[in-house]
C-alpha cells in the first residue's frame, strides 16, 4: 500500500490475495490507513480513521457500562482480549454506515473481500484444521497487532509529537516489520520496512527530536509500564473538546502520500 515492491498498485494488492485477514478488505485497510498518514490530522477522534480517541462530547453521552469497555480497552490486557471486538465493531459499524449512504468506494471494498474470504474459508473447512482454530488464530493474530498499535500514537499539541519509536531489535519488532520504529515510517512512508532500522540507527537523535522524545527502549517496557495501567484517556484531552457535531463518515480516499525526503525514498 506504499508502494513497494511493486510501483503498480495492482500489483501490490495481488500480494494481498486471498484475504487471509478475513475481517480486514485490504482495500479498505489501505484507503483508510493512507487517510490516516496526513500527518495534522494524527490522533483526531474524527479525522485520523486509525485514531483510539474519542471526541469529549462523544465521551461525555456514553452509557457508563460502555465507558467500562473503553477504558478497560485503554489497558494492553484489555486490548490484547477485547481489542479486536472494540475495533472491528467500530470500523465495521462506520463502513456499514457510509455504505448504507451509497459510497461506492466502501461498498466495493467490501465486495472485493467477500469472493477472497470464501475463497480462504472454502480451504479450510476441505482441510483437517478445524474453523474454529482457524478463527481463534485469526483472532490471535488481530490481539498481537493491538499490541503494535497501543501506543503508535499520543496527543500532542505538536502533529510532530505524536508518533513513537520503540527502539526494540527482538521478535516483536521483526514480526511487526520494524513499524515499532513508527516515527521512522511516518517521515519516510515510501521507504520499504526491513530498510526503516539502517535508516533510524544512521541519526536516532534527529528522528527523536523530530518527534519530541516520544520513546520507549522496548516492548518489555511497555508491558511493565501499561498491562493493567491505561496509557491515556479515551477522551482526546487536546483536540475536539467542544460538544460534536454531525460529521462525514467513513469517506478515506486514496491520497498522496506525504513524503519528506523524496531522493532517500527514491534509491
Amino acid at each position: 500500500m506504499h508502494g513497494h515492491p511493486f510501483s503498480a498498485p495492482m500489483l501490490n494488492a495481488a500480494l494481498a490475495f486471498p484475504a487471509l485477514a478475513q475481517f480486514v478488505p485490504y482495500q479498505r485497510f489501505r484507503d483508510t490507513h493512507l487517510a490516516h498518514h496526513q500527518d495534522a490530522t494524527l490522533t483526531d477522534p474524527y479525522d485520523d480513521p486509525e485514531s483510539h480517541y474519542l471526541a469529549r462530547g462523544d465521551w461525555d453521552g456514553l452509557p457508563g457500562w460502555l465507558r467500562l469497555v473503553l477504558d478497560t480497552n485503554n489497558t494492553l490486557v484489555g486490548r490484547l482480549f477485547i481489542g479486536p471486538i472494540v475495533g472491528q465493531t467500530v470500523w465495521m459499524g462506520a463502513d456499514w454506515r457510509a455504505a448504507r449512504s451509497g459510497n461506492r468506494r466502501v461498498i466495493h471494498g467490501w465486495l472485493m473481500h467477500l469472493p477472497a474470504v470464501a475463497m480462504v474459508v472454502a480451504v479450510v473447512l476441505l482441510s483437517p484444521m478445524p474453523l474454529t482454530a482457524y478463527l481463534g488464530a485469526s483472532y490471535l493474530g488481530l490481539s498481537l497487532l493491538k499490541i503494535r498499535r497501543f501506543l503508535e500514537h499520543q496527543a500532542h499539541e505538536k502533529a510532530r509529537g505524536r508518533t513513537v519509536v520503540i527502539d526494540d531489535r527482538r521478535a516483536l519488532a521483526l514480526l511487526f516489520l520494524s513499524n515499532n520504529l513508527h516515527a521512522v515510517h511516518d517521515l519516510h512512508p515510501r521507504v520499504p520496512w526491513y530498510r526503516l532500522p539502517e535508516l533510524y540507527r544512521a541519526d536516532p537523535q534527529r528522528h527523536l527530536s523530530l518527534n519530541e522524545g516520544y520513546r520507549y527502549p522496548s516492548y518489555a517496557e511497555i508491558f511493565a509500564r501499561h498491562l493493567l495501567q491505561a496509557k491515556d484517556p479515551v477522551p482526546h484531552p487536546l483536540l475536539r473538546l467542544e460538544p460534536s457535531v454531525a460529521v462525514a463518515e467513513a469517506v478515506h480516499p486514496v491520497g498522496p502520500l506525504i513524503t519528506h525526503d523524496p531522493a532517500l525514498e527514491a534509491r
